[in-house]
């Protein structure tokens, strides 16, 4: 019965009706200072823009509604403690990775993460131990973590104090979770999950394992992706093998102390949402990705791809939510397929790279939004397909890593044209955004084949960043 209350949500709402005289921030004081932005926003949403003060909680010490939120959270899916972040999943990942590693000390991870936990190395000074993903050439795709790989790092490694494993990845790949989980464990090494994808894992039992339920020690979960709160709002969960006093350490040195109340409440109505109604909202997410993958394979040209590539390997499970549609095919690159969607149909899904898209589905989807998608994707096809053999034919390559990420991007550098680069090593990042996994870390060698990819990216109109030089013409370079 508990779960049905929302004690931030229910704590705003009575301030609401108490009619305190504010004289602290935000400055804009309910939206009065800002008619313009309460027009756009809405007084109600104004008037919850508050600052911490007794009866609301405090975010960074919690004692009372956020604190009684949070644990209501961690029941729902399955924690032993779980904070709330208002500093995206990347603070999450950050905190996981600070919490296990000092400087100097190992961690094992897949070279394809999203850049927060490489930049956690930078902040943090840990030791990254990269276990290469597969590669699926025909999709063009970086697939999970291998078992036989993972066994033979951790064997070589076995100092490392944690494994960081994406799961799911952007694609809905799945790695062996409850496997790594056990090894990991037997060696004395914490497991953490970027399960930023992945919110619904806990609400359906026909989906991938969960971290939490797999055994796993910490996950950050992006629950504005998925899981229906705000952009931006995000949780971490702990296992109970975990010291969540020093976790909370950990998330403060980094998290904001004006923390948003509308963030915080839309993370508890959420999990309210979930707990209460998620069965049945994942269960129609499901049907519409189901059909929308049916149809569009019927196309031609397309392969909206699904749990027919699973090995019980490199990938172990598939997440069935995903409309993950690989374009090679119809001789366009994903990012192309993207712009168009956007810039001819109206249509706006998550990302396109060289060789797929992704379109995101929710419970506010309607059968008539996949019919559009469908609809636009034969057009599209119709209109602008072409040959094919020009397409790039994979999005992850093979790193040569030289120096750790803190070291390279904190030691003097030079800036060089990217296309003179090949042989330095790389001071800085170069990624395309989304998904955020770079292309080129600090601390990585410059190769022909990196800068021959780089190029291709920014053809293909990849949106590339990362570098100090906004143009990603130029980049820092260790000094030799």
């Amino acid at each position: 019965m508990e779960q049905k209350k929302a004690p931030i949500y229910e704590a705003l709402l009575k301030h609401k009706l108490e009619r305190i005289v504010h004289f602290d921030v935000p400055g804009h004081k309910g939206g009065r200072g800002n008619k313009e932005l309460t027009e756009f926003l809405g007084e109600n949403c104004l008037k919850v823009d508050v600052n911490s003060m007794k009866p609301l909680d405090n975010l960074n010490h919690p004692v009372s509604v956020i604190k009684y939120a949070q644990e209501l959270a961690a029941e729902a899916f399955g924690a032993n403690s779980c904070f709330f972040i208002v500093n995206g999943t990347t603070a999450a990942v950050q905190a996981m990775v600070m919490s296990v590693c000092k400087a100097g000390e190992k961690i094992i991870m897949p070279r394809n993460v999203h850049k927060s936990a490489i930049n956690a190395l930078v902040l943090s000074g840990a030791i990254p131990v990269y276990v290469n993903p597969g590669i699926n050439k025909r999709l063009g795709i970086a697939l999970g973590m291998s078992i036989i790989d993972i066994e033979k790092t951790i064997k070589k490694n076995p100092d490392a104090k944690a494994i960081l494993v994406n799961n799911p990845t952007y694609y809905g790949i799945c790695s062996n979770l409850r496997k790594i989980v056990e090894i990991a464990h037997k060696y004395n090494m914490m497991v953490l999950v970027d399960e930023a994808h992945g919110t619904h894992f806990y609400f359906e039992e026909n989906l991938p394992v969960s971290a939490m339920e797999a055994g796993a020690d910490m996950a950050a979960v992006s629950m504005h992706k998925t899981g229906g709160s705000l952009t931006q709002s995000s949780i971490l969960l702990c296992g109970e093998n975990v010291n969540s006093d020093y976790i909370r350490q950990v998330i403060n040195l980094t998290q904001t102390t004006s923390a948003s109340y509308l963030l915080l409440s839309s993370l508890d109505l959420a999990r309210k949402n979930l707990v209460l109604n998620g069965k049945e909202i994942i269960r129609k997410i499901i049907e519409l990705s189901q059909y929308a993958r049916d149809e569009i394979n019927k196309l031609g040209g397309y392969y909206a791809f699904s749990k027919e590539l699973i090995d019980r390997d490199a990938i172990y499970d598939f997440d069935i939510t995903k409309l993950s549609v690989n374009t090679r095919d119809i001789g366009l690159s994903g990012v192309e397929v993207y712009d168009i969607l956007r810039d001819e149909y109206g249509i706006q899904i998550e990302f396109g790279d060289l060789s797929n898209i992704l379109a995101v589905i929710s419970s506010g989807d309607r059968d008539m939004e996949i019919e559009r998608l469908v609809s636009a994707l034969y057009e599209i096809k119709r209109i602008y397909s072409k040959d094919s053999t020009s397409i790039y034919d994979h999005n992850y390559i093979n790193p040569e890593v030289v120096y750790t990420p803190q070291k390279a991007f904190y030691s003097n550098k030079k800036s060089v044209p990217i296309k003179n680069s090949k042989g330095k090593i790389s001071g800085e990042f170069i990624m395309a955004y989304p998904p955020g996994i770079p292309i080129l870390a600090p601390g990585e060698r410059i190769t022909e084949e990196i800068i021959d990819y780089i190029i291709y990216n920014k053809e293909k109109g990849s949106l590339l960043m990362g570098t100090e030089d906004m143009n990603i013409e130029n980049i820092k370079v260790m000094e030799e």
